[in-house]
């Protein structure tokens, strides 16, 4: 991977390594986000009578790495968990505002959100396998449980792609019907990405995915991330700056107002952003100055 880290000349101190492309990152048009990538309009949470998030825009890519950062607190799990609706599933919990899935608002009257959380995948802050499955079973629950496949060697090919794709494959080839408890960390955290991606989705969260790992499991899943990045849409929270440079292609910065409430104060491209920040706040987060 090829990075850059020169930073120019009063711009944020601290230096990051940066992805390098072969053409300039482009800002996000919302025609695109519509028709294949996700739009996020005037979006405000609540957890009972408090306000998580306070009037959030966001334009996502399809098959780009956009990244969310920001201090703790600021709503930036909030925000991904709205994307496919988990958010209502926590007691008391309501949105208002759209978020629109290809065009088509996931929160629009007569949505299933089952269905919607099929299309729009989840990956957790710790590898969370089943723990009485075996790898197989754990790749194979979701199709299972939905009703996708029926026939055994259906569901086979199924797990045996997604576990490719996961660059899992060749490590537990000779052992699919092992414990999943018995992998590594790192080889959990791919397992779980495997089983999002059995039932192939359109888009994939991750919520600080690598925040357990060691760094070499961390750089194994961020490899991961720009290989399925070329089929899938991928928006990933983290509170690692170094994480955000490398791996994304567009970043948003979240902070928190002072009645406690999440707000987007500036996106655009991973470059613009780390290196020519138009907010203070952000410069002075990304720097480490607070947060």
């Amino acid at each position: 991977m090829k990075t850059d880290s020169q930073i120019r000349p009063g711009a944020p101190t601290m230096s990051y390594e940066m992805r390098v492309e072969s053409e300039p990152q482009a800002t996000v048009s919302e025609a695109e986000a519509l028709s294949e990538g996700v739009v996020v309009r005037d979006l405000n949470a609540w957890y009972g009578s408090f306000q998580a998030l306070r009037e959030v825009s966001l334009l996502v890519a399809p098959r780009r790495i956009t990244a969310i950062i920001g201090p703790s607190g600021c709503g930036k799990s909030t925000l991904i968990r709205c994307f496919n609706r988990m958010h209502e599933v926590t007691p008391r919990a309501r949105v208002s505002g759209q978020v629109l899935l290809r065009g088509e608002d996931v929160y629009a009257p007569g949505t299933d959100s089952v269905l919607v959380r099929q299309r729009v995948g989840m990956v957790f802050q710790k590898p969370n396998p089943f723990p009485t499955m075996s790898i197989f079973d754990n790749v194979a629950a979701g199709l299972r449980l939905n009703g996708f496949l029926v026939r055994r060697s259906q569901v086979a090919e199924a797990v045996e792609r997604s576990l490719r794709q996961a660059a899992l494959w060749e490590e537990v080839k000779d052992k699919p019907n092992r414990p999943a408890t018995e992998l590594s960390g790192g080889q959990q955290q791919r397992l779980c990405i495997a089983r999002a991606l059995a039932v192939e989705p359109e888009v994939i969260l991750m919520d600080e995915p690598c925040s357990a790992l060691d760094p070499v499991a961390t750089l194994k899943i961020e490899d991961l991330m720009r290989e399925l990045a070329r089929e899938y849409t991928i928006v990933i929270v983290t509170h690692n700056m170094q994480q955000a440079a490398r791996v994304s292609d567009h970043t948003a910065v979240m902070m928190m107002a002072e009645d406690r409430a999440g707000e987007m104060i500036e996106f655009g491209p991973t470059r613009e952003v780390f290196t020519y920040p138009k907010d203070k706040r952000t410069e002075d987060y990304i720097t480490g100055r607070f947060g």
